[in-house]
């Protein structure tokens, strides 16, 4: 049982997921989390990593740092995002056994799953046909930590697991418009576009897809129940269970902003999967389920970007 004296490591803490994982276990009274910046601790090292985790004998670790970034980045970059990614996990898991630490909760994304797998997705559709080709390499790259916490579960009995968040938003979000995903990139083109005169909007691809999407803070408390208690399985979809195409996602968005302009959809960009929902019935049996309404939650990241834009990451 993990205790709120316990010291706890969250790698990635300054990120949208890690900040928000940080501040759940704050608000719930955990007062010995540890963090690192990359500056301190390149998790591509795998003996600083290794000294690191030996030297602070964490309870447990959150495993919230990875290469994150939407179409575009994964294209641009596919040896970075399966390399660095594979590192940054390989090293963390790798230390956390070696060490004898309790607790690993590793953190994934929806792309693991196939392209074309049935809706909504189950977390037995893993490796049962090929991936988006647009985020292969970060797919592949956090399938490979999925089975590594799998195999650690089987052979050593480890009370380590993996979640697989749906599409994120929140404060702490990335607006880069060239390495952001949709919802960020659409709260940043609606602002703009409104403060210079409600100019058009360019989006990307027919505006067909549909997507869930999951803010940051119910996957901060869902990291907070999956610490808490002994999970029976190694995989968990983390979502609401409800989707959205991407259409009407930016209507939400413009009418959030209050721009007045109109939208021009790029059809030679391309969709991505035609749809990604998924199916939470294994987490939500075991005790938790998201709460933020969508709504709710884009009013809340567009206020948190007009309070911080300046310093988010462009």
């Amino acid at each position: 049982m993990i205790k709120k004296s316990d010291k706890i490591y969250i790698a990635g803490h300054r990120g949208m997921v890690g900040s928000a994982c940080w501040r759940a276990l704050e608000a719930e009274g955990y007062t010995n989390l540890v963090g690192k910046t990359s500056k301190e601790l390149d998790l591509r090292d795998q003996k600083a990593v290794e000294d690191f985790i030996k030297a602070e004998k964490p309870v447990a670790i959150i495993n919230a740092a990875a290469k994150v970034g939407g179409i575009v980045a994964n294209d641009t970059y596919p040896y970075e995002f399966l390399m660095d990614n594979m590192l940054i996990q390989n090293n963390l898991i790798r230390s956390a056994h070696d060490n004898n630490v309790p607790k690993f909760i590793f953190l994934g994304s929806s792309c693991i799953y196939p392209k074309f797998a049935p809706q909504p997705l189950k977390e037995e559709y893993l490796l049962t046909d090929s991936l988006e080709p647009t985020n292969e390499w970060y797919a592949i790259a956090k399938i490979s930590g999925v089975k590594l916490i799998a195999a650690l579960r089987k052979e050593y009995g480890r009370d380590y697991v993996s979640l697989m968040p749906t599409n994120l938003y929140g404060p702490n979000d990335n607006f880069n418009l060239k390495s952001s995903h949709v919802l960020p990139a659409m709260i940043r083109k609606f602002h703009e576009a409104k403060h210079n005169g409600n100019v058009p909007v360019e989006l990307w691809g027919s505006g067909s897809p549909m997507r869930e999407f999951l803010h940051v803070n119910d996957l901060g408390q869902a990291l907070l129940f999956a610490l808490e208690n002994t999970l029976e399985e190694d995989l968990y979809n983390v979502g609401t269970g409800v989707d959205i195409t991407i259409r009407e996602l930016a209507r939400l968005v413009q009418s959030t902003i209050g721009h007045k302009g109109s939208v021009i959809w790029d059809n030679t960009k391309p969709d991505g999967t035609p749809r990604k929902l998924m199916d939470n019935d294994r987490i939500n049996r075991e005790g938790w389920k998201a709460f933020i309404d969508l709504k709710e939650g884009v009013l809340d990241t567009y206020d948190w970007y007009l309070e911080n834009h300046f310093n988010a990451r462009k």
